[in-house]
């Protein structure tokens, strides 16, 4: 009795062989393969795959770890209030305020030193300051000035323009006001004819008066100096 032929193997399947064996290949496996060409590259890996480091190599993106003994790492920060050890630098001294203070009181204390002596130079051995006038003391020549700061001040027994003959000083407190430096003008003929009784009837003694302005008087100025003034000028004084 015969069998209908069984239903060939699909596409690509080996034979069944019979009572559900294997099938066994026809072809024995080759041994070894054929080698690569000469001069033929080895596979290359995927595209966005990095190949495997070298040994010793460092992994991408990676930096290589600081070379020993390259440069020294940085001293350890020092306790506060130590100071650096000798060959260090250390931060630089600080200006303090009393410091800029004392360099600015020697310079102010020099400057005055230095103008102490460039007036003295130029007002010379003779001449002093208006308010330091004394009774008895001879001017070498009146001041034509409105402000007169300084005079030239000589012996009675050399020529000279005028005489101190009365110095009147006023009372403390704010400035009077030129009615009350007026009064004390006043008061210096009088005083001529106690100095010096014969200039009253001297034709060539005139008077002329120094007096405090607002200004002199806050800076202490008090006196009202009388003045004999003579023209033309004569040695000898006037109480004799």
């Amino acid at each position: 009795m015969s069998t209908p032929p069984s239903n060939p193997p699909p596409y690509g399947e080996p034979p069944q062989g019979p009572y559900g064996q294997p099938a066994q290949n026809p072809y024995p496996p080759q041994q070894g393969g054929y080698p690569p060409p000469p001069g033929a590259y080895p596979p290359q890996p995927p595209p966005g795959a990095y190949p495997p480091p070298a040994p010793g190599a460092y992994p991408p993106g990676d930096y290589p770890p600081p070379q020993q003994g390259a440069y020294p790492p940085p001293p350890p920060p020092l306790p506060y209030g130590e100071a650096p050890s000798l060959g260090a630098y250390g931060p630089p001294p600080k200006k303090t305020r009393w410091g800029l203070i004392i360099g600015l009181i020697v310079g102010v204390f020099a400057l005055m030193a230095i103008a102490v002596i460039v007036f003295v130079v130029i007002i010379g051995k003779g001449t002093v300051t208006a308010t330091d006038v004394k009774v008895g003391d001879c001017l070498k020549e009146i001041p034509g000035n409105t402000r007169v700061l300084t005079v030239d001040t000589v012996g009675c027994d050399q020529p000279h323009a005028g005489e101190v003959f009365a110095v009147l000083l006023m009372p403390e407190g704010d400035f009077p006001g030129q009615s009350a430096i007026e009064a004390y003008q006043n008061k210096c003929e009088p005083a001529l004819a106690t100095y010096a009784p014969n200039a009253m009837t001297d034709n060539t003694v005139q008077l002329y008066v120094l007096y405090p302005t607002a200004e002199t008087w806050s800076q202490g100025d008090r006196a009202v100096t009388c003045v004999a003034t003579l023209d033309p000028p004569r040695a000898g004084s006037l109480k004799h």
